[in-house]
């Protein structure tokens, strides 16, 4: 007997393969007796065809007990059929029953369930991949498959990592008794000893104040050297006071070099305010700069106070002052920017001599100084009109004012009114209080310094470096 099984031919589609063949577009499961006997009873009789055996647990051979299986049609002695669709309306079903039969005589212990996937159109299905074809597909498959995950992976992951300057002290040591500092402040030292270092209260209120002032101030830069100059269209208001204050408070609380530079070509008095070390001036520096060669031959030219501030002083004799030029200028503030962060300079009297403009065009942040009295303050207020008219208008919006309150005049002046007036115009205002020793116009020591005149001059130099840029691009 032929073990080929009854069968139909759907119209459109391929007939039934030989017994043994697997046709590229079927999938095969194997499952056990018992399941497939469920599945075969769960079938509607349209596609069993009334073959008891489907439903029979004992399966042993259908075909001698079912005469339908042995020739369901009589034209075909082999056992096929080529009954259509139209026909037998439960054709479209049996290729699935008749291949579960031919499956259990084959292997009784094992049946097959075949599931044609007709959704794809024969002529487009390709054959399927064996041998070393089916193996570079599936490396193919797996490294698209890793290229997707990290794809993904790299999304997910979101900030960059970090480096390794980010691993502190403060960061990674857990704050106990024998890891935190001794604190600073009267008090807080005393209980500390005291108590044999068992009661460690921090630093004091004051102290932490300070600390907070010193992180501002030294804010750091990249880029290169922030120019900021200092002028005032009146003399005698405490503008070369005011250098010399702010460049002592930067130095003093960072690490890197300060220079404050007198450009004042009508004989400037910068370099009084501190110990002379040295009698070279602006001038030298122009006629040795071709011989410069680093920064130990700069500084044999500049005086350097106790805070470690720079200080190059003008040109002495009054016969050359007038000299010292745009063109010199720019001399000094190139060798300058080479071993310096911060120049300061000192402008002098008036904003229309030759050195101004020079100077504004490379000025990252200006300070303008104010005194207490009523004709000061509107010269203050009048070197910002000009300012505005003269294209430096981001300057003037960006600048600080210093109030210096130790001029002639301060106790009769509302100064509220004052700082009221030029809030409207510039970014902050500070005021310098009156100092003993500021007054005397002679050397400057910073340390000797009412607290209060340290405590204006530290805030001006805080407002000064948050207005610079911290990076030349921004």
């Amino acid at each position: 007997m032929s073990d080929k099984r009854a069968g139909g031919e759907v119209s459109g589609q391929e007939p039934d393969l030989e017994p043994g063949s697997i046709p590229d577009d079927e999938y095969h499961s194997e499952l056990p007796p018992h399941t497939i006997t469920n599945l075969a009873a769960a079938l509607p009789g349209s596609l069993s065809g009334g073959n008891p055996n489907l439903t029979n647990p004992n399966l042993t051979n259908p075909n001698l007990t079912n005469p339908n299986l042995r020739n369901p049609n009589p034209r075909h002695p082999n056992g096929r059929t080529d009954a259509s669709v139209s026909d037998r309306p439960a054709a479209a079903g049996r290729p699935a029953a008749a291949g579960l039969a031919r499956n259990l005589d084959a292997q009784p212990t094992t049946h097959t369930i075949e599931i044609s996937t007709s959704g794809i159109p024969r002529g487009t299905r390709s054959a399927p991949a064996t041998g070393a074809v089916a193996a570079q597909q599936g490396n193919a498959n797996d490294a698209a498959a890793l290229h997707s995950r990290r794809e993904r992976l790299r999304t997910e992951s979101g900030p960059a990592p970090e480096s390794a300057s980010m691993l502190t002290s403060d960061r990674l040591l857990a704050v106990n008794r024998k890891t935190k500092p001794p604190p600073h402040g009267t008090w807080n030292s005393f209980v500390y000893a005291a108590t044999l270092h068992l009661v460690n209260l921090g630093d004091s209120a004051k102290v932490r104040a300070h600390q907070a002032m010193d992180e501002r101030i030294r804010r750091d830069f990249e880029g290169g050297t922030r120019f900021v100059p200092i002028l005032t269209r009146k003399g005698g208001v405490g503008k070369t006071t005011v250098t010399a204050l702010l460049g002592m408070a930067l130095a003093d609380a960072r690490e890197d070099r300060i220079i404050a530079v007198d450009a004042n070509p009508d004989r400037g008095t910068l370099s009084e305010r501190v110990s002379k070390q040295t009698r070279s001036t602006v001038r030298d520096v122009v006629s040795k700069a071709a011989s410069i060669g680093g920064f130990t031959d700069f500084s044999a030219l500049v005086s350097r106070d106790a805070t470690r501030l720079d200080i190059l002083a003008s040109d002495t004799d009054p016969l050359l002052s007038e000299a010292f030029d745009e063109n010199d200028y720019n001399v000094v503030a190139d060798l300058a920017a080479r071993y310096y962060s911060i120049m300061l300079t000192d402008c002098g009297t008036g904003i229309v001599h030759s050195v101004m403009r020079a100077t504004l065009q490379r000025a990252d942040s200006i300070v303008i100084v104010s005194g207490g009295s009523v004709d000061e303050a509107r010269l203050a207020s009048e070197t910002l009109t000009w300012l505005e008219a003269n294209g430096y208008g981001d300057l003037v919006r960006n600048a600080i004012v210093a109030l210096n309150t130790a001029t002639q005049g301060t106790n009769l002046v509302k100064l509220e009114e004052i700082e009221s007036h030029f809030r409207s115009r510039v970014r902050e205002i500070v005021r310098i209080p009156y100092d003993p020793q500021l007054a005397a116009g002679s050397v400057i020591s910073y340390q000797d310094l009412k607290p209060i005149t340290q405590l204006a001059a530290r805030t001006l130099a805080a407002l000064v470096v948050e207005g610079l840029p911290a990076n030349r691009a921004s």
